[in-house]
C-alpha cells in the first residue's frame, strides 16, 4: 500500500506563488509515475500535471502550462508542484496520485491506483 499526503495549500492573492508537497510512503518512490489533480467545487476532478517515474518527461494542462512545474525528489519520496501568478481559477482542491505501473506519464485519472487526501488552494482576486 502506497500512502500520499498533501501539504502546502492555503490562500493567497492573484498572481501570488505557492508549492504544494506530497510525501509519499512507498519504499520504491522512485519507481512511481505520480500526478497532480484538482477539484474545484461544483466541478469534475481535472488533470494540472504528471511527471515520469525517473522526472525525465512531465506533461501540463494547457490551463497551467508555463505558470506551474512538477517536480520529484526521490531521496526525500516527495513530489512537488511549484504554482506561479496564481489565477482565482486556480482556486480548488489538489491531489496527488501515484501509480507503479505507469511507464510514462499520464492525464489520465484512471490510470491512478493510489490517491491522496488533498489541500485546498485559494487564490483571491
Amino acid at each position: 500500500q502506497v500512502q500520499l499526503e498533501e501539504s502546502g495549500g492555503g490562500l493567497v492573492q492573484a498572481g501570488g506563488s505557492l508549492r504544494v508537497s506530497c510525501a509519499a510512503s512507498a519504499r520504491r518512490f522512485r519507481t512511481y509515475a505520480m500526478a497532480w489533480f484538482r477539484q474545484a467545487p461544483g466541478k469534475e476532478r481535472e488533470f494540472v500535471s504528471a511527471i515520469s517515474w525517473s522526472g525525465d518527461s512531465a506533461v501540463y494542462a494547457d490551463s497551467v502550462k508555463g505558470r506551474f512545474t512538477i517536480s520529484r525528489d526521490n531521496a526525500k519520496n516527495t513530489l512537488y508542484l511549484q504554482m506561479n501568478n496564481l489565477k482565482p481559477e486556480d482556486t480548488a482542491v489538489y491531489y496527488c496520485a501515484a501509480d507503479e505501473s505507469l511507464v510514462a506519464a499520464s492525464a489520465r485519472d484512471t490510470e491512478y491506483d493510489y490517491w491522496g487526501q488533498g489541500t485546498q488552494v485559494t487564490v483571491s482576486s
